[in-house]
């Protein structure tokens, strides 16, 4: 008789998950029943999410797509989203009202913003990725729509990278799409600096970019109904915020989590209180805290394979995986909305034409090495 097989979950779509199912087809686990849930196939790469709102690229263009990923890795997919766990029974409940069991699980969810519901204007909120998609080409539709010649009004709320690049690019595609209409941008942020822990010159390069757009920036305000009178549109790019069932103990079964809800792992990314559990990227808590920034989640790619494997107690994993050790410095690139980019690293910062280039270069490499004849192909990990 036949041994059951062991049942590996993967819920989520993000970059290190994409990882873990490119090594599996590469050299897929015996035994191992691989099942990957997500609410789209179509997984956006967030490098790539400032240049398809710019409309540089199309939404098909940013993405990797999971179903296809998933069949090269031999993977059941299933077009869902988790709403619940139970860490004990090791059970996942799905929107739909299915439960899934698990021998092992891996979460790779990202995060997602919950913008305050009485701002009297329409709200676009930058996450979850998947949601944004429908969002942004309904507000898109509407504007192309409109015979107004008034200035359109756009705001963005949040002085990290994700605000400030969303409001540059948002307003390139605007104007774009109606060059006889101008547009009126400004940046708010509750915190007294733009774009924090980046390099001084970074952030010289990034006032300059805000001034080349006419942007008002209002640093140490925060937003209130009164700050979004009178705007067309509201990009809400505060900090990221964990999902409402991690959120929940009620919802969470039981799982370690930080006081904001983010699941709390170790170095070999386990959760801390459920050792069959593993969490990787935004929805995962670190000590110390990471920044929620998609870099991380693709440097865990690989040492949350190697964990499976090992935990899976596959023969030709060999010695026991390498533990996460987070980088010190990471690069950011962040796009302007105007054919440039600026980079950032430690003390180090450039900007230019030639910025963006490079950018463009290594966001489209990456995502390259995820279409399935690549993935079924032996090569390195790009990130």
């Amino acid at each position: 008789m036949s041994q059951p097989l062991t049942r590996l979950l993967l819920l989520g779509a993000g970059h290190a998950h994409a990882q873990v199912l490119r090594s599996w087809a590469r050299q897929p686990v015996a035994g191992v029943d691989l099942v990957v849930v997500s609410p789209s196939a179509l997984a956006p790469y967030s490098g790539m999410v400032p240049g398809w709102l710019a409309g540089a690229c199309r939404f098909d263009q940013i993405c990797i797509d999971f179903a296809a990923l998933a069949r090269a890795a031999g993977a059941c997919f299933i077009t869902d989203e988790v709403v619940a766990l139970d860490a004990r029974s090791q059970t996942a409940t799905l929107a739909s009202g299915a439960t899934l069991g698990w021998d092992w699980l891996s979460l790779n969810l990202g995060s997602t913003l919950a913008p305050p519901a009485d701002l009297g204007v329409p709200v676009l909120a930058l996450r979850p990725l998947g949601r944004l998609h429908a969002a942004w080409e309904a507000c898109l539709a509407a504007q192309a729509a409109s015979r107004s010649h008034q200035p359109l009004r756009l705001m963005a709320v949040g002085g990290g990278a994700a605000g400030f690049e969303a409001l540059l690019a948002a307003r390139a595609r605007l104007l774009a799409l109606q060059p006889g209409r101008p547009v009126q941008a400004t940046l708010l942020s509750r915190g007294p600096a733009l774009l924090p822990g980046l390099a001084a010159g970074a952030v010289r390069a990034a006032h300059r970019a805000l001034a080349r757009a006419g942007v008002q920036l209002q640093l140490g305000t925060a937003c209130t109904p009164a700050q979004a009178a009178g705007q067309d549109l509201l990009l809400w790019a505060t900090g990221a915020q964990a999902h409402a069932w991690q959120r929940d103990p009620a919802r969470r079964g039981g799982l370690a989590t930080s006081a904001a809800g983010f699941i709390a792992v170790d170095a070999q990314l386990r959760s801390v209180s459920h050792p069959r559990v593993f969490a990787v990227g935004d929805c995962a808590a670190f000590s110390p805290a990471l920044p929620k920034a998609g870099v991380f989640a693709v440097r865990m790619g690989p040492v949350l394979d190697g964990q499976l494997r090992a935990a899976l107690d596959n023969p030709s994993a060999g010695a026991p995986a390498p533990a996460y050790h987070p980088q010190r410095r990471h690069l950011v690139l962040l796009a302007t909305g105007d054919g440039r980019a600026i980079a950032s690293r430690g003390p180090l910062w450039a900007e230019g034409r030639w910025v963006w280039r490079w950018k463009n270069h290594i966001d489209r490499g990456f995502l390259a090495g995820f279409h399935p004849p690549a993935a079924a192909a032996a090569g390195g990990d790009t990130g």
